[in-house]
């Protein structure tokens, strides 16, 4: 199975000034785990996740002022649509991380999440005897 078959096409996008309770309100309302920001000042596309903002509340840091663009991740590992969910895996393990940003002709295409590929592996594995 490949990446295109088990990303969010529907891809939450941020600007780089908005706020990190804005951030946690737009994920919390479409239910996921990572946004894409996109900061042509910084590099273009990056990633900002619940464990970012996660972190910067344990720091005592105010979500009312802290913006995106000084949490983002910018050294994005990307995806292609074509990769197989295992080259996928892989680059999240070596990553340490949970989310891809697929990317189709330099442009985000989707997210793809470690729970998407349990989602698609689960029901195959289950099929396997014990």
């Amino acid at each position: 199975m490949l990446v295109r078959d088990a990303m969010s096409t529907v891809v939450l996008t941020l600007g780089p000034n908005h706020t990190l309770r804005q951030a946690a309100s737009l994920m919390s309302a479409r239910r996921v785990g990572a946004a894409v920001v996109l900061d042509p000042d910084a590099g273009g596309i990056g990633i900002i996740t619940e464990r970012d903002i996660l972190n910067s509340v344990g720091l005592g840091q105010d979500p009312d002022t802290e913006r995106t663009h000084a949490h983002t991740t910018t050294d994005v590992v990307f995806a292609a649509p074509a990769w197989t969910l295992e080259e996928a895996a892989r680059a999240m393990a070596h990553g340490g991380f949970r989310h891809l940003v697929v990317l189709d002709r330099g442009e985000p295409a989707g997210i793809v999440s470690v729970r998407d590929i349990i989602r698609c592996w689960a029901p195959a594995r289950q099929q396997v005897p014990a």
